[in-house]
């Protein structure tokens, strides 16, 4: 099952990758305008109209999950990292208040020098 899931999530991420590109577009136009040529020739008939029908039809359905899956990875990971620098911030915050402390604790000891010297 994680073969088939990691097998699935690079396939969804290159479709997404490519789908999103000038020529893929290119090739969606260039497709409807095939479609829209013979439209004549067939006298606009259902068969004509159901083929560009079904075939958007097909290609949306299966896009909404391949989608839908680029989302939610990219949903974790942006998650994974926001997890990354909160936990970066504590730690900053953390040793900003040891680093505060010390240099109280050291300010305190050269005060307390001065008045005996």
């Amino acid at each position: 099952m994680a073969y088939l899931s990691k097998v699935f999530d690079r396939f969804s991420e290159w479709i997404a990758d490519h789908l999103g590109k000038p020529v893929s577009f290119a090739i969606a136009l260039s497709s409807v305008l095939i479609w829209a040529s013979f439209g004549p020739a067939t006298n606009y008939s259902q068969t004509w109209q159901l083929i560009i029908n079904t075939g958007t039809t097909i290609a949306t359905f299966l896009m909404v999950f391949l989608l839908q899956n680029t989302q939610n990875r990219d949903t974790s990971e942006v998650h994974a990292m926001l997890r990354e620098i909160r936990d970066n911030q504590r730690t900053t915050l953390s040793m900003q208040r040891k680093l505060n402390e010390r240099l109280v604790a050291i300010e305190y000891e050269l005060d307390s020098r001065r008045k005996i010297a």
